[in-house]
């Protein structure tokens, strides 16, 4: 008997990348196991089984180990990067969506979709320290500012992208007037928001102050990613619908490149710290690396056999 899925209408997927760059572990929500891959050696290192519907994956800042979100069982699962056994479960209830963790590794915020709240638990105990009220839909976009003051919740509900204290853990405002909005990004100074209006195939810019769209970007279709780029030069785009990816310049806010050859990209987007390469997630969980000075795929890493 198969298990029942929590929220089966709800799709999606997500790529996340060790801090030294060696790993990376992906999972697509309608896939009951992730997959763990060896970057270095471009190939396919294990499969996780024993999930229903994951979510989001992060890893934490030492690498050592990542967690990973499943809205059916209602858990954050964390997983040793060594040895790829489970370590700990903690409790979210069904619908826990999105994640994001703190640089010092000791909070984990989760968003739970159904229950329209967001959890930060402590790590070391795994236990839920405060949980947030008053969200409609939160499900995988959430971002802490660079230093870590505020956290930034996407409502797929109402489109808004509401502003949390995380001193107080209490709501202080929210950016309204997106269009199905997808993944953000903040800029490194904390002034900026870039969000993905699949609604409309734009990226919107926002000043934070303001609590402002100040710009929209034509992307392609249906864009689900704003990932930036680590100099902050630049935003990817996964566009689902034209299987693109678009390249936005942050400084004059065009498109400077479009780079095609994916498999139904989403926001699941990552880079090396040095900015030289890009990681998409395909659909199928295959993984296309790009050389981002040609803005080329130049690698799809498969699970398929050798």
């Amino acid at each position: 008997m198969s298990p029942v899925k929590f929220d089966s209408q709800i799709r999606n997927n997500s790529l996340a990348l060790s801090p030294d760059e060696n790993t990376a572990v992906v999972s697509y929500s309608e896939r009951s196991e992730l997959l763990v891959y060896d970057l270095k050696k471009g190939e396919l290192r294990q499969t996780l089984p024993g999930y229903i519907t994951p979510r989001n994956i992060v890893f934490a800042p030492d690498g050592k180990s990542f967690y990973v979100s499943d809205s059916s069982l209602g858990e954050v699962i964390k997983t040793d990067t060594t040895t790829l056994q489970i370590q700990s479960r903690m409790a979210a209830g069904p619908g826990a969506f999105g994640t994001a963790i703190s640089k010092d590794g000791q909070n984990l915020y989760l968003n739970n979709q159904a229950s329209n709240t967001v959890t930060r638990f402590d790590t070391r105990s795994g236990l839920a320290r405060s949980v947030i009220t008053g969200f409609a839909q939160p499900r995988q976009g959430v971002k802490l500012s660079p230093d870590g003051s505020k956290l930034y919740v996407t409502n797929f509900l109402g489109d808004k992208v509401t502003i949390v204290d995380t001193k107080t853990d209490k709501i202080e405002g929210e950016i309204k007037d997106f269009s199905k909005i997808r993944a953000i990004s903040i800029s490194a100074d904390g002034k900026t928001l870039f969000a993905a209006n699949s609604g409309t195939h734009t990226l919107a810019v926002v000043d934070i102050a303001k609590r402002e769209i100040q710009s929209l970007v034509a992307v392609g279709r249906e864009p689900y990613g704003a990932a930036l780029s680590p100099d902050g030069r630049f935003i990817y785009s996964g566009n689902l619908a034209d299987q693109t990816v678009s390249v936005v310049d942050v400084a004059t806010l065009q498109v400077v490149a479009t780079i095609t050859g994916f498999k139904q990209p989403r926001q699941a987007i990552a880079f090396t710290r040095d900015g030289k390469l890009a990681y998409v997630l395909n659909e199928d969980l295959s993984i296309a690396k790009v050389d981002r000075d040609t803005q080329k795929i130049v690698q799809q890493i498969t699970a398929a056999p050798k």
